[in-house]
């Protein structure tokens, strides 16, 4: 499929009302095996019925000048995904944003009977305090932070999580998560990968899945 035709016809995937859906944010560059874990960890332990995959045009928090075009970003995670449940979203790209804010507020205005979960490792959450409206999102969706170890320590103690502390529910409660009015969110232990897109292509220079 031409790239293009894959941005447009992702934006909102199909879904259907009090579907429980995990939002996953990212560049995805390159998509990994560690994305398709978590999601798969994600939706045992939230009890989700699909995790989405948002293709980020870019992050704002970081350099964009070895970012891949996102028509090659979204067909590498399409092939990486290998799961019925998990489906690609170039949202941001055609609502113009790449902010989760927007994106976040864009999907709860048009899939209202929808029960959506921001997924995030525990390295975004050392850096959550920095992102656009940060305290917007908490109060806008519930969050799954997954353990990535050696992030645990510095992600409880970040700014962020101490802000949102006595929102914190029990790991155990995790699958109630999805239903549960925002502010909430619960940090998920037992997924040990560290691989990231990062890592991968400074490992040899290359780009690849």
């Amino acid at each position: 499929m031409d790239p293009r035709s894959i941005i447009l016809s992702s934006a909102i995937p199909i879904h259907s009302n009090g579907m429980r859906i995990g939002l996953l944010g990212g560049s995805f560059n390159p998509p990994h095996a560690a994305h398709r874990a978590i999601s798969l960890y994600a939706l045992k332990r939230l009890k989700l019925d699909r995790v989405w995959w948002l293709i980020s045009p870019g992050n704002p928090l970081k350099d964009v000048s070895a970012l891949h075009d996102l028509g090659e970003r979204a067909a590498a995670a399409r092939a990486m995904a290998r799961d019925p449940r998990i489906d690609v979203s170039c949202l941001e790209a055609v609502i113009g944003t790449r902010y989760t804010v927007d994106t976040i507020t864009y999907l709860r205005r048009r899939c209202a009977s929808v029960h959506f979960v921001w997924i995030m490792g525990a390295d975004n959450l050392t850096q959550f305090h920095r992102w656009e409206n940060w305290q917007r999102i908490a109060t806008q969706v519930p969050i799954a932070v997954i353990d990535r170890p050696p992030q645990s320590f510095r992600a409880l103690a970040a700014p962020a999580a101490q802000a949102l502390a006595r929102w914190r529910m029990p790991e155990a409660a995790a699958g109630r998560l999805a239903t549960q009015r925002p502010p909430a969110w619960v940090f998920l232990t037992g997924m040990k990968s560290s691989l990231s897109s990062t890592g991968l292509r400074n490992h040899d220079g290359t780009w690849k899945t």
